[in-house]
């Protein structure tokens, strides 16, 4: 081989290493590489596929011998990578260079193609992959999950160097019938094809500058130019030097880079993620020699994970780093702990790293180097962020565990707490970074001029709004609850019932009276057992009824009179196809005299809410002024996201609009919850979509998204603490935008001042903490570690309630009819519980479920219902689980828990709060 053609590998090398696993191809290298140099490529493999191939290239380019170019060549042609041969015969990667889009392209979607059964595509794709490739393929999706095989075969398809793989891809969708998929890949597609057809004179580093995502907006171009630098020239054998990072993000990062655990203050739109890039490329180049780095780095929030999982595989997988996410709702069908041990940096919601610690399956926090938690002020109470640190914090107390990792924290707001003036403020602070065993907080000091020019601050404005001056729906409505509250008092005792104040309809304090007195009720005991039954059924569907008009009242309020009259007219139907007992006939009678003047009052255009009047005149005007105005529409329940959506949609001033809506996934109970896929194809239309230009957002996006074209954000009826305030304001990024506070109580436009306060005085605080001595900083933090370390010892010394121990059933959490005995309970996979004896079939009714959607392993078939005729009460659902069809999986918040000796009642809301040894599920019991 000549000087020129080593060279000329040197200078193509990281087509080879994107597209070669030469693990495939070592055996027919034996005649020019040892056993020991074939034994340390087989070991750089569990880096990564990029490390080992940059480790292999590494070596056959010190190689002497004649014929080893002709062998190499000889080697990819047996194990049937015939492109990437041809490419170097003739040195000439054109076609391996028009395959990169497409590669960024499925990582891209690869969220929508977790549905996909990738053993029906294998017959369509076969020619497009290495034969082990194929293998590997249908050996993890008959024993791992058919989402890990898809999985493998989308990181194949990301190194093949066959150029028809994407025809090929499309053709396969289309052909097994995934239509949805096959339209969104034939889109992508033909995006590519205008980009090589119109571009392609375009750099690598121009596609980068476009693909490439940044939680900060106005730093799209610096994150971009950053992580596209070094095309061409960077070897990916080592992590791209970032071309420039500005002195403020390099301010930010330097107590980490110098070995510190780091609370990183700065504003949102500052580029925190960069930060955190920068912080990690540091760590993996200085690691010490004979250890490996190891980083996680954990988000709160689905949409938040899914964004910055991407961001760091954009950025670190192209450099032989292996880069891999979890969340819940891909958890079921990954080994976390396999994921954790192959990876180099793992993006997970925090509640999936502490119920891996939970079962055992990780022992230590020691398997990582540094964890960085992105909104770090959520590290308090119960909140899982807190229990890791906690394990973290007895890790550290316990001299014989192994060394720790490092700590990043990543946040907008610490924060005051309850603080009320500096002093307390501190004390807030302190104890944050005590949770986090904080060794510095930095913020920009030096850089303050650099970081204005590109912070867009979002002009500020609260519109009080009076509200209706007459409300005659909510005066019919309170009738029906006083007159239902009444009906409740002769079924039960007078005095056994507490009194409520009209004052307090259509509010929350109305509905944890009503979780109160439903709870209370439930756990009723009488000699008369019949009678007992009959009491608690009917207190339970007095209260129901009692939350839905208060849920109407709450509707009214923030929406239209016809959106809340039609959410009582949808319960009211369903209550009629129920068992509509004797009690239900005289509570919708009721309902139904008053229906014709609701209605009525729903059409009067003078009943129209102000609030709704104010919102539209805002949406007008900055459209009207702005035509690609991108607003996000804060609301604080799912009820009203469908409410606000209807009406914008009826509005002739707003239809042109469009809007849609994000929200959080919810518990399986929910109708209204979003998919993982769901939201982030909402965020990506948002972003992208000329005609998506407005979103209508519960709490599920006030942190951490990025979207650089907001430039409008409205607060509908929408406040929290100063920590809540800072995150929402910091979804307007682009330059000029607004944030418009829309409500008609006194004490939210007063809670927003105190929070311009707060927010001075957190500020001030830092500072002063900023100017302790490092030596009195640490002494704090250890002294408010020490007090809570004696606190938790308490705790676990304490008595622990005994909970459900013994022989217990479930009754009917409505009428309290016999359901089941806890000795028949199985558990599935540690969470879901079931019931095996087959007299319980006989207990309960099914009706088709309206979502009959998977989940975890299961897919559900009915909904459950106690078969009792005058109950009916949601007892679960009924699901295929392997080859069990119909198995019944209940839900414990349905049922009351009676002791067997003492006749002792409890209810609990969670299985995992039950002490209770159940058996696990065991399929040959069940069969049999």
């Amino acid at each position: 081989m000549t000087a020129e053609e080593k060279r000329s590998l040197q200078c193509y090398r990281r087509y080879i290493e994107r597209s070669l696993n030469p693990v495939y191809i070592l055996s027919n290298m034996s005649d020019w590489l040892s056993d020991e140099m074939k034994e340390r490529v087989r070991k750089e493999e569990e880096k990564g596929v990029t490390a080992a191939a940059a480790l292999f290239l590494d070596i056959i380019l010190q190689l002497e011998a004649e014929g080893w170019l002709r062998g190499f060549l000889d080697a990819l042609a047996a194990a049937g990578y015939t492109g990437l041969a041809e490419a170097i015969e003739n040195w000439d990667f054109s076609k391996l260079e028009k395959l990169e889009l497409y590669r960024q392209l499925l990582k891209r979607i690869e969220a929508t193609m977790l549905e996909v059964d990738p053993v029906a595509l294998m017959p369509y794709m076969n020619s497009c992959l290495i034969e082990r490739e194929c293998d590997e393929i249908l050996q993890i999706s008959e024993y791992r999950s058919k989402a890990a095989g898809i999985t493998k075969l989308i990181e194949c398809l990301c190194r093949s160097d066959k150029e028809n793989w994407p025809k090929s891809l499309q053709l396969a969708l289309y052909n097994t019938g995934y239509y949805n998929a096959s339209e969104l890949w034939g889109i992508r597609e033909d995006c590519g094809k205008d980009v090589d057809g119109e571009m392609a004179d375009a750099s690598e580093s121009s596609f980068e500058i476009r693909m490439t995502f940044s939680e900060e907006a106005e730093h799209d171009n610096n994150l971009s130019e950053n992580l596209s630098s070094a095309s061409g020239t960077c070897q990916s054998s080592a992590v791209c030097e970032p071309k420039k990072a500005w002195s403020y993000q390099i301010e930010l990062a330097q107590p980490a880079i110098n070995g510190k655990n780091t609370l990183i203050c700065a504003p949102t739109g500052s580029g925190k993620t960069f930060v955190a890039i920068l912080i990690c490329e540091h760590h993996f180049q200085n690691m010490p020699a004979g250890q490996k780095a190891k980083v996680v780095f954990l988000a709160t929030k689905v949409p938040v994970y899914e964004q910055q999982k991407n961001v760091f595989k954009q950025h670190f997988g192209r450099s032989g780093y292996s880069v891999q996410g979890i969340c819940g709702e891909i958890v079921a069908n990954v080994s976390v702990e396999k994921v954790i041990q192959d990876s180099d940096i793992i993006v997970l919601t925090p509640q999936i790293l502490v119920n891996t610690i939970k079962k055992g399956t990780l022992s230590s926090l020691s398997i990582f180097t540094l964890m960085i938690f992105d909104e770090c002020h959520n590290t308090t109470g119960n909140h899982p962020y807190n229990v890791l640190m906690t394990k973290y914090l007895e890790q550290k107390f316990d001299s014989s565990a192994n060394q720790l990792p490092q700590i990043v924290g990543l946040t907008a707001s610490v924060g005051v707490g309850n603080a009320k003036d500096i002093t307390t403020t501190e004390e807030h602070i302190c104890t944050l970074c005590s949770y986090l065993d904080i060794q510095a907080i930095s913020t920009v000091r030096e850089n303050k001029e650099e970081l204005q020019r590109f912070i867009n601050k979002p002009e500020t404005d609260v519109r009080l709004v009076k509200m209706r001056l007459q409300n005659h729906f909510a005066d019919i409505i309170s009738v029906l609850m006083s007159e239902t509250e009444a009906t409740m008092r002769k079924i039960y005792s007078l005095d056994d019932i507490s009194q409520m104040n009209k004052n307090d309809f259509g509010t929350q304090k109305y509905e944890h009276w009503i979780v109160t007195t439903q709870k209370k009720y439930r756990l009723l005991q009488l000699a008369d057992k019949e009678k007992e039954s009959s009491i608690c059924r009917d207190i339970f569907i007095c209260t129901e009824h009692l939350r839905k008009l208060n849920d109407a009242l709450i509707i009214s309020e923030d929406a239209r009179i016809e959106d809340a009259l039609a959410y009582l007219t949808e319960f009211f139907t369903n209550v009629k196809n129920g068992p509509f007992t004797e009690l239900e006939k005289q509570l919708t009678a009721r309902f139904q005299e008053k229906e014709p003047e609701l209605t009525a009052l729903s059409k009067d255009e003078s009943n129209e809410n102000p609030k709704l009047e104010e919102l539209a005149a805002i949406l007008d005007e900055a459209y009207r002024y702005n035509p690609q105005t991108r607003t996000l529409l804060f609301v604080k329940t799912r009820a009203l996201v469908a409410a606000l959506k209807k009406w914008m949609k009826a509005n002739p001033l707003l239809s042109h609009i469009k809007p849609d809506v994000l929200m959080g996934h919810g518990g399986r109970d929910h109708k209204t919850g979003m998919t993982l896929p769901m939201q982030k194809a909402a965020l990506d239309a948002f972003k992208t979509d000329q005609d998506s230009r407005l979103l209508i957002a519960t709490s599920v996006a006030d942190e951490g998204i990025d979207i650089s074209e907001c430039n409008l954000v409205v607060l509908y009826e929408y406040d929290g603490n100063l920590t809540k305030m800072i995150q929402v304001r910091g979804r307007g990024r682009a330059r000029d935008s607004k944030c418009i506070l829309v409500t008609s109580r006194e004490d939210v436009v007063e809670n927003e001042k105190h929070n311009c306060y707060k927010e001075e005085m957190m500020n001030e605080a830092i500072e002063n903490l900023q100017n302790w001595d490092e030596t009195k900083f640490a002494s704090k933090i250890q002294e408010l570690q020490m007090k809570e370390n004696v606190l938790r010892d308490s705790r676990k010394k304490e008595t622990r309630p005994k909970g459900a121990e013994g022989k217990k059933n479930l009754l009917c959490g409505k009428c309290k009819a016999y359901a089941c005995s806890t000795d028949d309970i199985r558990v599935i996979k540690e969470s879901h519980h079931t019931v095996i004896e087959d007299a319980f079939k006989e207990r309960y009714m099914t009706k088709p479920h309206k979502q009959p959607d998977c989940f975890d392993c299961f897919e559900k078939r009915c909904k459950m219902y106690c078969r009792n005729a005058d109950c009916h009460h949601d007892w679960g659902i009924t699901v295929k689980y392997k080859t069990f069809d119909n198995l019944p999986v209940i839900k414990i918040k349905s049922f009351v828990v009676e002791d067997v000796e003492t006749r002792t009642q409890m209810e609990f809301q969670k299985w995992k709060v039950i002490n209770l040894s159940l058996k696990n599920f065991d399929d040959e019991e069940t069969s049999s």
